[in-house]
């Protein structure tokens, strides 16, 4: 089975209410994962692929996000350190109906969004990471 492609996505723009409140949900949800935030400025926060700001006008973002975990104590490790960190539980950790191996777990950010961790299982994947180089 073939679940990836190419890179379809090139990056996740969420707009939230208070900056604040998601910088500490997101840095420990990423902590929980091995990753930190990459850089931030006024008014926003990124980590690889995903940015994060504060409205300015208009709505606010409305998504599911889900992190790849490399196994199921990440997971595990996720939802703890969302739950500790403002988040509200929306799937305990345990295995979903999605594929054999699928092992999730759910919680709403400060502002509703719906972010998961997954682990799908054994699997071998074709590369780490994909690494983009400016031609310029």
């Amino acid at each position: 089975m073939n679940v990836h492609l190419g890179r379809l996505l090139d990056h996740v723009h969420i707009v939230v209410g208070d900056l604040a409140a998601s910088k500490r949900f997101y840095r420990a949800v990423l902590q929980s994962l091995g990753r930190d935030l990459s850089g931030e400025g006024d008014g926003y926060f990124f980590a690889d692929e995903l940015f994060v700001s504060e409205v300015e006008q208009g709505p606010l973002s409305h998504v599911h996000l889900a992190f790849q975990a490399p196994d199921r104590n990440t997971v595990q490790r996720f939802h703890m350190a969302a739950l500790a960190a403002g988040g509200r539980n929306n799937g305990a950790p345990g295995e979903r109906h999605y594929h054999p191996g699928y092992y999730a777990a759910f919680v709403l950010d400060p502002d509703g969004n719906n972010i998961e961790a997954v682990d799908h299982g054994p699997a071998q994947r074709s590369a780490a990471s994909v690494v983009v180089t400016s031609r310029e």
